[in-house]
């Protein structure tokens, strides 16, 4: 097989591997030229699986970009956010790999140190064996064993409960999107957790909230805000972003921010809005993202 066919045939495995361990579409993006480059190079008549041996290399890969990019966010300007990528409304069926792309579940493997996060995608969501996962991570089989055990700890202690964009979820993002449109306060408080947090990254280029905001009075009065003074020529499309419900926000046909929502239990748990504009320049660029996953 080569190196074109690998990289076809599994290019949505490694395309989410690199995008959980990176939370970048444009590092991702970069990891897998990279990685294709490396591939090239590669004595392929001596590798017995091509499938995970393209994997390890995107691995490393993306693992470096980590590195480099933690040394950035240390300076970032308020919340940070990983890329909104779109999906495809079918993504869902795998409940599972849907939420290994959640913001909220890319948020919990933020707090991982790199090499635990790398372990994690690859144990835990995509299933590689620990002898594989140590080479990739020039960690050996015992360790690498511990430190699986120890992200899976992590992130099951504060990972969220996901409800992925579907059935169960249309009827409030209906209604979300209609309080939300015409300033109706009751309906919102309503459609909002006691305890639902927002965020919004806009990474000091644009006008965001700095700070997290919790509580439905707060999150709401957000929403009454965006009402009495609105994007010029605003329109709205619905979207699945990361497995979640959400929406595309356009000002005057361009893409001004990407929000979604997490819901639980038919209330809205969180909310994620995306406005840094270098976060959404693939989604300008392509609006049919949603061949990513």
């Amino acid at each position: 097989m080569t190196g074109d066919d690998v990289f076809t045939e599994h290019r949505g495995l490694l395309f989410s591997i690199a995008y959980e361990i990176t939370g970048s579409v444009a590092d991702s993006e970069d990891v897998l030229q990279e990685s294709y480059i490396r591939w090239a190079r590669t004595d392929t008549g001596s590798v017995d699986n091509p499938r995970a041996y393209a994997a390890q290399i995107v691995t490393r890969q993306a693992l470096n970009s980590l590195r480099s990019a933690q040394r950035r966010r240390e300076d970032y300007v308020g919340p940070w956010l990983p890329e909104p990528m779109l999906t495809a409304p079918d993504a869902a069926a795998e409940v599972e790999l849907a939420e290994s792309v959640s913001t909220a579940m890319l948020l919990v493997l933020e707090t991982l140190t790199p090499v635990e996060r790398a372990v994690f995608v690859m144990r835990e969501v995509f299933g590689f064996e620990y002898g594989r996962i140590a080479e990739t991570v020039d960690r050996t089989e015992s360790a690498v064993r511990q430190i699986a055990h120890r992200a899976r700890e992590h992130v099951h202690a504060r990972q969220r409960r996901f409800t992925p964009a579907g059935d169960e979820t249309d009827r409030v993002v209906a209604a979300f999107l209609t309080a939300a449109t015409t300033g109706d306060l009751d309906g919102l408080l309503s459609l909002l957790a006691p305890d639902v947090r927002y965020l919004a990254d806009g990474g000091g280029k644009v006008t965001a909230a700095r700070v997290p905001v919790f509580g439905s009075a707060k999150v709401a009065g957000l929403f009454l805000g965006l009402v009495r003074h609105p994007l010029p020529d605003m329109t709205i499309e619905p979207a699945v972003v990361n497995s979640m419900p959400g929406f595309l926000v356009y000002s005057a046909g361009v893409l001004d921010m990407v929000l979604h929502l997490e819901i639980d239990d038919h209330l809205i748990t969180g909310v994620y809005v995306v406005r840094n504009p270098d976060k959404l320049t693939h989604l300008r660029a392509r609006p049919d993202a949603s061949d990513q996953t």
